[in-house]
């Protein structure tokens, strides 16, 4: 509950003493990361605390008081803590050490990450209504007795966990899909809480969707031991009261295993022992909005920090992880920072698909499934084996076009299209979210024969169950049965857990998704995965595309042939894997072939080398929103010419690239340009980022116009 402070008034002697309180204050605002509040009572650094800002009255966190005791300006009358969240520990000083470290290297105010990441219930609760939440968290049931089901493990395993067990780490487990890389994490898990009580472990998926899958098989294992209440999952997909329950049982140490999504990276631990970051190399590790941190990247901090163990884990490592775990050789006797653990083999002598790629240019014209693979995909479906069509691209179409006048169902409000769903029959925009009806004629000069031009993930079903149509499921009897897993069929509260049971108990034989289907799950029917059209990400002008793409067709083709049984009872027909696609001989389907990743990452960090380009070099990136384009890059390159004026530190190791445009240059009215900062020291970009702040907020007045700015360190996105 929120226990009353009496007020600073003239009544409290002036020698009160002043707390430093970490609150959120207004982006750009100018207020300093910290405000001074008096308080009567003396106050723990980590205490919540409720505190006037304005007319409001917010939340906010006592800080370590700074070496320097602290002063009000001339003529400013302290303000005093308006009360104190009784009930909830202080906040520990690795937490605060986190927000401050994440603060700092992302550019952002130190009030702004830490109460990003406490519960947003918090702020609003009454003291009653907190004071029930609380006695509800101490009343968790009590453990049930039982014992951790035995595991065999693999060669691979045993030796993985044997290096764990016997080193500090950090770890990167480098395992083929459908090697058992959950079961090394949950062995570890195991380990860590049966060796301290009061151990707690976090662990990390990149989207929720991939949370219900492993939640269950965590609490199969663990439950019988700790009890129910001692696993929690964080994330964005929560009710308030849902997140506040978790985050009060981690924080107490309740909850012996937290599960969540990047957000539970900052989540406050009684005592932190293991952290496991699952598919490492997930670009959704990266948050996009408010302070731009990689979770991947504090999780490796704070275990450093709070002495836990960190397991990153992939099949598919991210190249700057990759690189980080190279082993020592005689022109690098160093090495890497972590430790790389080989896992190379399937479980159960399983074998991985086989990669057969589909020249579309040998191919019958607008064929949609070149003919040998629309045969393949009957003959797996006729003997009841499933099969997953992956397009990275939802709606019906990504356009509507009128071939007489040349109209396009541009989005009015973006420098993009609005993209056809017929299901609804309406046009979307995917970037701002505006919507219309599909036009029953070309508004521009009134043809009625509009067409949609290219494919989606709903176009794929539909023709997909129009080719299946005569197709008989054996031995069932039935005719063959297409979903479709995407963004738009999984809005409904428990869409997404429907459709994935039902794949699971066999009622789909084609299955047609995008990326969200196409990395963690483990569906033990699937034998074949297609790949329709990958090759945009060939010749994107961002160079991280040839890794993302990769990552994602090796990934989708992992979700085949997993259960080695399963395939061996249904003849034995080896798993396969088809890219249809026009450059049949580029060098990441070469790999891709052949599931090599360490020589494609090899290939591609020589190119990296050569570039300057990171892991090598460190990048940032300052983007502008105004009303006009030139506005925006008008700010930025001022901003560049005052910090090359003022011979910020730094400077001399900081390459500041010209401003240009977005690739998606207008979203929601708002015209968009970023500016690029390459260097090759760390030190140097951060010293830079830091000076530069005063400056940006200097010149933003002087710019008309102009919306925003932000910064983003290590982006994943250029």
């Amino acid at each position: 509950m929120t226990s009353a402070i009496p007020p600073f008034s003239a009544d409290i002697p002036p020698a009160t003493p002043l707390l430093p309180v970490a609150v959120a204050t207004p982006a750009h605002s100018g207020v300093g990361a910290l405000l001074s509040y008096a308080s009567a009572a003396p106050l723990p650094p980590g205490t919540l605390v409720r505190v006037p800002l304005g007319a409001r009255e917010v939340l906010g966190v006592v800080w370590d008081a700074p070496e320097q005791p602290l002063t009000l300006p001339d003529g400013r009358a302290p303000r005093a803590i308006a009360g104190v969240l009784e009930g909830i520990a202080p906040l520990g000083s690795s937490w605060r050490r986190l927000v401050e470290f994440a603060a700092r290297y992302y550019q952002r105010a130190l009030g702004e990450v830490a109460l990003a990441a406490l519960p947003p219930q918090l702020r609003d609760l009454r003291p009653e209504q907190l004071a029930r939440r609380l006695r509800r968290a101490a009343t968790a049931p009590p453990a049930a007795p039982g014992a951790i089901e035995s595991v065999a493990y693999s060669p691979e395993q045993a030796r993985a966990i044997a290096e764990i067990d016997q080193e500090n780490g950090p770890f990167l487990l480098f395992g083929s899909t459908g090697s058992g890389k959950t079961e090394v994490y949950l062995h570890c898990i195991a380990r860590a809480l049966a060796a301290d009580p009061t151990a707690q472990a976090l662990v990390l998926v990149p989207e929720i969707n991939l949370t219900p899958q492993l939640e269950a098989r965590v609490r199969a294992r663990f439950a019988p031991v700790y009890g129910d209440a001692a696993l929690v999952t964080l994330h964005s997909g929560m009710t308030p009261p849902q997140r506040l329950k978790s985050w009060l049982a981690a924080h107490t140490g309740a909850a012996r295993i937290v599960l969540g999504t990047r957000m539970a990276v900052f989540a406050s631990f009684a005592r932190l022992a293991l952290i496991v970051v699952d598919e490492e190399h997930d670009a959704s590790y990266k948050q996009q909005e408010g302070a731009r941190y990689h979770a991947r990247d504090l999780a490796l901090w704070r275990g450093r920090e709070e002495g836990a163990k960190v397991i990153l884990g992939s099949a598919t490592p991210s190249l700057e992880s990759w690189h980080a775990s190279r082993p020592a050789t005689a022109d690098d006797p160093q090495g890497g920072r972590y430790r790389r653990l080989y896992m190379p083999s399937r479980i159960g002598a399983g074998a991985l698909p086989r990669v057969r790629l589909v020249d579309l240019g040998q191919q019958p014209p607008k064929a949609v499934f070149a003919p040998a693979l629309l045969a393949a995909i009957t003959e797996r479906v006729q003997r009841g084996e499933q099969c997953l069509v992956l397009l990275n691209r939802r709606g019906f179409a990504p356009v509507l076009h009128c071939h007489a006048c040349g109209w396009k169902s541009d989005c009015p409000h973006c420098s993009a299209h609005q993209v056809f769903h017929k299901a609804d029959r309406s046009l979307r925009c995917h970037h701002c979210g505006y919507a219309s009806r599909v036009p029953r004629a070309c508004p521009s000069c009134g043809n009625p024969d509009i067409a949609p031009i290219g494919r989606g993930t709903e176009q794929l079903e539909e023709h997909l169950a129009r080719l299946l149509r005569n197709v008989i499921v054996e031995p069932a009897g039935r005719a063959a049965r297409v979903a479709r897993i995407d963004a738009d069929t999984t809005r409904a509260k428990g869409a997404l857990e429907e459709q994935l049971a039902q794949v699971h108990a066999g009622e789909v034989d084609v299955l047609v998704g995008t990326q969200m289907v196409a990395k963690g799950h483990d569906f033990r029917r699937i034998t074949l995965v297609a790949a329709v059209q990958p090759d945009g990400a060939l010749f994107s002008s961002d160079f991280r595309a040839p890794e993302r793409l990769f990552a994602l067709l090796m990934q989708a083709g992992g979700r085949a042939g997993r259960d080695a049984h399963y395939v061996a009872a249904q003849g034995g027909e080896p798993p396969e894997m088809w890219v249809q696609t026009w450059h049949p001989d580029h060098p990441v389907y070469a790999a891709l072939r052949r599931h090599d990743w360490p020589a494609f990452a090899a290939q591609q960090l020589d190119e990296r080398r050569e570039a300057g380009m990171p892991p090598f070099a460190y990048q940032a990136l300052v983007r502008a929103d105004a009303r006009a384009q030139e506005t925006a890059q008008a700010f930025l390159t001022a901003a560049a010419d005052a910090a090359r004026a003022a011979q910020l530190p730094g400077l001399e190791l900081v390459h500041l690239f010209p401003p240009v445009p977005l690739a998606v240059q207008r979203v929601a009215g708002v015209e968009r340009a970023q500016m690029l900062l390459e260097s090759p020291s760390r030190a140097a970009l951060q010293a830079f980022l830091a000076a530069w702040q005063a400056l940006l907020h200097a010149e933003r007045p002087r710019h008309k116009g102009l919306v925003r700015w932000l910064m983003d360190v290590d982006p994943q996105a250029i």
